[in-house]
């Protein structure tokens, strides 16, 4: 069961994970336009990771017999100075993404709720993972500087990125 106060965190993150679709969905639509289509497919697929998500987080509120509140999310950013910016702007977005989960964490702990505990330990690795991939790219494009041979070189790499839901025993 979950308190009311899980429940509005829960559905607050539900909320921003579909925000979190959108915002990668836009520096998607950003990297296409700038004729980056690896970096575009890049945040494509990020995009498609924030919705799976989501997801993952309805059906936990329906399973835990709760209800899920859809809300309407503020505009994304659409426009950038960079490949670099972006990725930075992207890096912040998923450390804010880490904040929210540790407070449902932090309020699941309160509680005892060890379901909603063991529920968000996927989630809290995979912010890890999040984090660390983003802060790599970013010292990656640190490095590139202007070099766009460099740049198209990191495109191409990125091009080749699937999204592959995790199957139920690693989830």
């Amino acid at each position: 069961m979950l308190s009311e106060k899980l429940i509005e965190l829960i559905n607050k993150q539900i909320n921003y994970e579909f925000f979190s679709e959108h915002v990668y969905l836009a520096m998607s639509a950003y990297c296409a336009d700038q004729d980056l289509d690896g970096l575009s497919n890049f945040f494509r697929v990020q995009a498609e990771e924030e919705r799976f998500h989501a997801m993952k987080f309805f059906d936990y509120v329906i399973d835990m017999n709760a209800r899920v509140r859809i809300k309407n999310n503020p505009e994304p950013r659409n426009d950038y100075n960079s490949m670099l910016d972006v990725f930075k702007a992207a890096l912040e977005h998923e450390k804010s993404n880490t904040r929210n989960i540790y407070e449902i964490a932090d309020a699941a702990t309160e509680e005892r709720n060890h379901a909603t505990i063991s529920f968000l330990k996927w989630f809290i690795d995979e912010q890890v993972e999040e984090e660390a991939l983003m802060n790599s790219l970013i010292k990656k494009l640190e490095r590139i500087g202007d070099d766009s041979a460099a740049l198209y070189m990191l495109d191409t790499e990125l091009a080749a990125r699937t999204f592959v839901p995790p199957t139920t025993s690693n989830v």
